[in-house]
């Protein structure tokens, strides 16, 4: 009789738990504060108590080079630093890409840029510079495309955002 589990699955490789990627980059004092203070900013600007400031997520499309990333938000921070009591900035640092069909997933799904699927790599990689942003007293924003991922890194994300194609996951 034919299987009707895993029937087109080549092989089966266990995910490195949320513990262990959080153990491996773990979350200071400061981000803690951080984190939650910029939460608390923007709850307040989006419910009308801070009406005096704006919040901005700005940054590249998705992160593909950690290198590149940590030089953008060194640069943005003092541009924060200056806007400060204007608008709270939150820098994009979005991981993973919603395809439909086609086209390169992202840096946690495919961090080598190779189509190698490393997703072990690349929570740890996304991981390594949320922490590495936030320390530079920056937030961080990103796209939560699915149930998982959020384990690994929400308690970095000052916001997490939901796109249009993410509402076609389950």
């Amino acid at each position: 009789m034919a299987s009707l589990d895993n029937v087109h699955t080549e092989v089966l490789e266990p995910l490195v738990t949320p513990r262990r990627i959080r153990e491996a980059h773990p979350v200071t004092p400061e981000i803690e504060s951080l984190v939650l203070g910029t939460r608390a900013a923007i709850c307040d600007i989006l419910h009308g108590r801070d009406r005096d400031r704006l919040f901005a997520v700005v940054g590249p499309c998705s992160i593909h080079d950690p290198r590149a990333a940590v030089e953008y938000a060194r640069r943005l921070k003092p541009v924060t630093d200056r806007v400060g009591d204007a608008v709270v900035v939150v820098m994009r640092t979005y991981f993973e890409k919603p395809r439909t069909t086609v086209g390169w997933k992202g840096l946690i799904n495919d961090p080598h840029l190779d189509g190698t699927c490393d997703i072990g790599a690349g929570l740890d990689r996304a991981r390594a510079l949320l922490v590495e942003v936030n320390g530079l007293g920056l937030p961080c924003a990103s796209e939560v495309l699915d149930p998982i991922t959020p384990q690994y890194v929400a308690d970095l994300l000052s916001w997490a955002a939901v796109g249009a194609r993410t509402t076609e996951s389950q």
